[in-house]
């Protein structure tokens, strides 16, 4: 029997999964990991003890849970967290903390914005430059870590440094490449010299291919680390979001993927580019699509929030043996009305990616009373981020005209079915989970398989993957969500200058 591995690392918690040549799950594992917030505004990791601890951990943990011969591992995929970057040295040492993606605050967007101008801006980016453009962030280690950036071999994604790590070829997939834009000329898919001045030196960024090439093998080191056999083909990785949506069969166009994990990422498939400087328009993994991005900043994290806040005696009898105390705030939530009885949330506690592109947006709850409960505050919380994916609906539906066939939700947040109906009811859609649920991992695994030639193409690829429930959406509560969506929309309106002025005072 041959199997295929992968290994998807995230934001708080990375999971592996073992499948066979016919792409049935045999193994899955799963381990968590801290994220640093050390100042407002930075989240980073330990690459080296996060990123490649943890996919060290999980493959060999699932090699021994299964007893299987390493050998018999016919391809390694992976993914990671998309629109971070860590700088290493020529052997993929990390030289510093991993900057995260948009969550992280530590861009040089304003000084881009005055050197060039905010035209010529979005004509480099592709897009209004924002928190989850990578370019930017090569320029905070230089400006800020002048040592660090100039003895940096490469600037690489999580992805890109597991395949360093693993392979000892510095390459990334063309997926995430666009994040790097200007750094690569995005016709040619080479290093663009000219858009890497006043970024960083061209012999810093890393070899462009495409998401499931075989970059190359497991070294001896890293078999020794990993516990995988030397020689074991790996593929080039990618995204995070982008193996989540193969993972749910997202590939025809006019399906939309909404990835509901310590964010909301959302890519729909379609067969023509769309401009829209507020998304992140490009190609997307299988030949022939494209992937319209966008993505906002909280949704697991916000909800492990308010859990950690408000929750803090259902976290302890769970931590005695009692119910999960996301269960405990899915059933207060439920026990509240839709609506939240006049509460509303807007869930920019870590700023704003799509559509808004404001990293000093504050998260607010407008409209508490005496009659509000901490049920309440979780009802609106999954309702604020529930409108925020509707916005994104709005954008592509009635702006662009793109059909949306079919909305698949993934992630962690598909476990809770009041998250799911509020963003049935708020999107006005039936919502779709897949039959596998375990994410990016099972889209690594999928890619290995087909790399090495266990499904004879895309199409079949697809087919094997297969369908789970449905959510429908109810009427009059989407009637309620558009008009408490008219004052969702305008608090942050309102209000986003007073965000920007307390933002600047407290650094």
């Amino acid at each position: 029997m041959t199997y295929y591995l992968g290994i998807d690392i995230g934001t708080g918690e990375s999971k592996g999964v073992l499948i066979d040549s016919d792409c049935n799950v045999v193994c899955s594992v799963a381990c968590s990991h801290e994220t640093r917030n050390p100042r407002p505004g930075w989240f980073e990791h330990d690459a080296e003890q996060v990123w490649w601890g943890d996919f060290c951990k999980l493959s060999h943990e699932i090699i021994a849970r299964m007893g299987i011969e390493p050998s018999s591992i016919g391809c390694v995929g992976f993914s990671a967290l998309g629109c971070d970057c860590v700088s290493v040295d020529g052997e993929g040492r990390a030289l510093a903390p991993a900057i995260l993606y948009g969550v992280d605050a530590r861009t040089q967007i304003e000084k881009i914005l005055s050197a060039y101008g905010e035209e010529r801006a979005r004509e480099m980016m592709g897009h209004d430059p924002c928190s989850s453009d990578i370019a930017p962030k090569v320029m905070w280690f230089y400006d800020n870590m002048p040592e660090i950036a100039t003895a940096a071999a490469k600037f690489l994604t999580a992805s890109s440094y597991l395949c360093a790590k693993l392979t000892g070829r510095f390459c990334i997939d063309r997926y995430l490449a666009e994040d790097f834009l200007p750094l690569y000329n995005r016709e040619t898919w080479e290093v663009d010299d000219e858009g890497c001045k006043g970024f960083c030196r061209p012999d810093q960024m890393a070899e462009v291919m495409s998401a499931t090439d075989i970059a190359g093998a497991v070294t001896p080191q890293a078999a020794a680390e990993t516990g995988l056999a030397a020689g074991t083909p790996v593929l080039v990785g990618t995204g995070d979001s982008g193996a989540e949506a193969i993972s749910t069969g997202v590939a025809v166009p006019g399906d939309l993927m909404v990835q509901m994990g310590s964010s909301c990422y959302f890519i729909y498939i379609s067969d023509r580019m769309v401009e829209d400087a507020r998304l992140w328009p490009g190609t997307f993994i299988i030949p022939g699509t494209y992937g319209i991005c966008a993505g906002t900043n909280t949704a697991g994290t916000l909800t492990k929030w308010i859990r950690d806040e408000f929750y803090r005696d259902a976290l302890a009898d769970e931590l005695s043996g009692g119910p999960n105390a996301f269960e405990v705030m899915a059933r207060e939530a439920s026990e509240v009305p839709p609506g939240a009885d006049g509460l509303i949330c807007l869930p920019y506690f870590a700023g704003e990616r799509t559509p808004l592109n404001d990293p000093l947006a504050r998260g607010v709850l407008f409209g508490l009373t005496v009659g509000h409960t901490r049920g309440h505050v979780a009802r609106a919380a999954l309702e604020g981020i529930a409108f925020t994916v509707a916005a994104h609906v709005d954008i592509l539906e009635r702006e662009h005209g793109l059909a949306i066939k079919r909305l698949m939700a993934v992630g962690g947040g598909t476990k809770n079915p009041v998250w799911l109906q509020a963003i049935a009811d708020a999107c006005g859609k039936e919502v779709r989970t897949a039959r596998v649920t375990m994410g990016a991992c099972f889209g690594d695994a999928l890619m290995a398989a087909l790399a090495d030639g266990a499904c004879a193409d895309w199409d079949e690829l697809v087919e094997r993957v297969g369908a789970g429930g449905v959510v429908t959406p109810d009427p009059a509560v989407h009637a309620l969500y558009r008009e408490r969506r008219k004052v969702f929309d305008m608090l942050y309106q309102r209000n986003s200058d007073l965000m920007h002025e307390l933002g600047a005072s407290v650094g």
